[in-house]
């Protein structure tokens, strides 16, 4: 019922190594959370067992850059906060990915004040946003799939001419539809 019955009677595959190299690092992303805010609840919810994040491979959290590929950055970042996240970015091992969770941490969301950064696509390379106030866990899975789906394709993030990684810059569109109020909404009416 598994693979053995797929295989010939001799039990040899043939296949190219950058296709099983590529199936390898899809099937075990290891995320680094960056959880500042309420992004951060979704984030924990996605990894239990209602949504279950390790059906993707991606249940090992990781909180050693070394040992991560992939940076979900959830919630809004202060500008203290942004050398932080910037030097855990740099000690990330090649190839690294990273997934902008919520409107804070892709726009700055309602905070428009001088301590919150406006998006951290500014200072660190994006491949993927999920949007949301906080975004559902659905989401949070439909952004790591795109990045699996990523890594299917080519791999090896994209770097320019300089030699400068480049943002991928995918924007995970909503699967729902928001249905009518339940009750009738005036405003100003008494």
């Amino acid at each position: 019922m598994g693979i053995e019955a797929a295989l010939p009677a001799e039990g040899i595959l043939t296949t190219q190594l950058q296709k099983v190299i590529n199936w390898s690092r899809r099937s075990s992303v290891w995320p680094m959370p960056f959880a500042t805010a309420c992004c951060g609840i979704e984030l924990m919810a996605t990894a239990s067992s209602r949504y279950d994040l390790a059906r993707f491979g991606a249940e090992v959290m990781r909180f050693s850059p070394r040992q991560a590929d992939l940076m979900i950055v959830a919630g809004r970042v202060s500008v203290k906060m942004l050398p932080v996240l910037q030097r855990i970015y740099q000690q990330m091992t090649e190839p690294k990915w990273v997934l902008s969770m919520g409107a804070c941490a892709s726009t700055g969301g309602v905070f428009d004040t001088y301590a919150t950064v406006q998006g951290i696509d500014q200072f660190i390379p994006v491949d993927v946003y999920v949007p949301g106030c906080p975004p559902r866990p659905e989401t949070l899975i439909e952004g790591i799939m795109a990045i699996q789906r990523i890594i299917d394709n080519d791999g090896i993030p994209p770097t320019g001419p300089d030699g400068l990684r480049r943002p991928l810059n995918i924007t995970v569109e909503p699967t729902h539809t928001v249905g009518s109020q339940p009750t009738s909404l005036t405003v100003g009416q008494s």
